[in-house]
């Protein structure tokens, strides 16, 4: 057992200091993988349990002008990277057939893997969207799969950043903040109220945005596949590769049945994935705020999850209301009679 021990510990410093990139061993976050893995966990505990438990007997806050905020520094902080990846690479040497890490001190090759960190830095910025959905008491919003994509991203990221910060799979990245921009920017008017909300009438093809995205992704890391002599792990790219897959079948499912089977109307009860916010509503506090604010993934994980649960649950009350309402009016007539 000792025996055992000592070569996973082996195991592990060899991977750690001679499989990773040198150049970030030294940066923040970047030398162990345990204190992301311990950030990710707090999260997840606070978002399902510490968070909502302090929020039991307290009543929702006003976030309005802070999400306003929020969503402006996001679309300022996404365009950022989005620039800073076509300035390292992207919109010059990159090669979109093909493109190995460059693992060198070049200036270039530096700028990349800094745009990588800052990557990674965006993913902790993100768990502000689930803070708020606590803090305005919108739990139903918090699921569970809600939290476990928002907790294992960074983790992901880190081992990109670690071993590969830089070359083919940061074209992910690439879109992926492009889209954020667009994202962000559509929250923060939403978040002003209904009299900017005529200004966001593209909800419809942001959707449509998102299900491109996830095909240029997986498409430009799976002809790797084809191409035996590019230099990059192969492992960065099968997992990007599925993620898109994977996120291109739920905003898939989700069009399909808000815009195609039912029209865009019922896009919030379609019990479909990945919807965007519901601009119509206010919030409890009657602020104009949509009430249905959320990051791309979180009213989409209630509807598949959590709302599935509830509606049973509220169906169900409502057979049983109706049924004993008819049972009194059928007792009433026969006293009658």
């Amino acid at each position: 057992m000792a025996q055992l021990v000592r070569d996973i510990i082996h195991g592990y410093r060899d991977i750690m200091d001679n499989k990773s990139d040198p150049r970030v061993n030294h940066w923040s976050m970047m030398s162990s993988p345990f204190p992301t893995l311990a950030i990710c966990l707090s999260y997840a505990y606070f978002s399902k349990v510490l968070g909502p438990r302090m929020m039991e007997n307290r009543k929702p806050l006003n976030l309005r002008n802070i999400l306003i905020v929020y969503n402006f520094v996001q679309t300022i902080f996404s365009s950022w990277i989005f620039y800073e990846y076509l300035a390292s690479g992207w919109a010059g040497h990159y090669s979109f057939r093909c493109q190995p890490v460059d693992y060198s001190n070049s200036p270039m090759a530096l700028r990349m893997a800094r745009t990588c960190w800052w990557y990674y830095f965006s993913k902790f910025t993100e768990f502000f969207d689930t803070l708020f959905f606590i803090l305005r008491k919108k739990n139903n919003q918090v699921s569970n799969l809600h939290v476990i994509h928002h907790g294992c991203m960074p983790m992901s990221v880190w081992l990109g950043m670690k071993f590969a910060p830089g070359g083919h799979s940061t074209f992910f990245a690439l879109l992926n903040t492009f889209v954020h921009i667009i994202m962000y920017f559509y929250y923060m008017v939403s978040a002003m109220g209904p009299r900017y909300q005529k200004y966001i009438w593209w909800k419809r093809y942001l959707t449509t945005l998102q299900m491109v995205q996830f095909v240029f992704i997986f498409g430009h890391q799976f002809q790797i596949l084809f191409y035996k002599d590019c230099n990059y792990p192969k492992g960065f790219m099968v997992w990007i590769g599925l993620h898109g897959v994977m996120f291109l079948f739920l905003f898939s499912d989700f069009y399909k049945n808000s815009y195609v089977k039912h029209g865009s109307k019922q896009s919030s009860n379609s019990g479909a994935c990945m919807p965007l916010l519901d601009d119509k509503k206010t919030d409890s506090n009657g602020n104009g705020v949509a009430a249905s604010y959320s990051s791309e993934y979180s009213k989409a994980y209630s509807n598949c999850y959590s709302n599935g649960v509830n509606n049973g649950f509220v169906d169900t009350a409502a057979t049983n209301r109706n049924e004993n309402v008819i049972h009194r009016n059928t007792s009433t007539l026969h006293k009658e009679k």
